[in-house]
């Protein structure tokens, strides 16, 4: 089944169109405060950035119509295969194992999760109620 280049989406090209000019709007809106009595370093920053955002809306919708025509292209790197790769066994740090507390050494926290235990046999199981 031939695909259609030629085909957009018309709700799409909406939301790009009325969202870059949202983004226009509020550069401008960010420049006119900029130019106010109380206007900031901020504002001018923000008048600045809103275009940027404007171009990128256009610049995304472009690139995927690219892709949509052409799919290929989405696979850049030529070693880019479906094939899984086996990781390294020494790339992750071992895991630390942490220490067994004996009733000799530390009879306080023995004697605290003997408490934690009893506590929580006690406890009835709410997860049903």
């Amino acid at each position: 089944m031939p695909r259609d280049s030629h085909k957009r989406r018309p709700a799409l090209i909406v939301l790009v169109v009325v969202g870059a000019l949202g983004c226009l709007a509020l550069g401008w809106w960010q420049w006119t405060r900029f130019e106010a009595v109380g206007g900031t370093g901020q504002n001018l920053g923000y008048a600045f950035q809103w275009p940027l955002f404007a171009a990128f809306l256009v610049y995304a919708y472009r690139r995927f119509v690219q892709l949509e025509d052409n799919p290929d292209e989405s696979s850049e790197s030529p070693a880019s295969t479906d094939e899984p790769r086996e990781i390294p066994a020494d790339l992750l740090p071992e895991r630390p194992v942490a220490p067994r507390v004996d009733d000799e050494v530390d009879p306080e926290i023995a004697q605290y999760n003997r408490y934690l235990a009893e506590l929580s046999a006690r406890e009835t199981d709410r997860s049903s109620k």
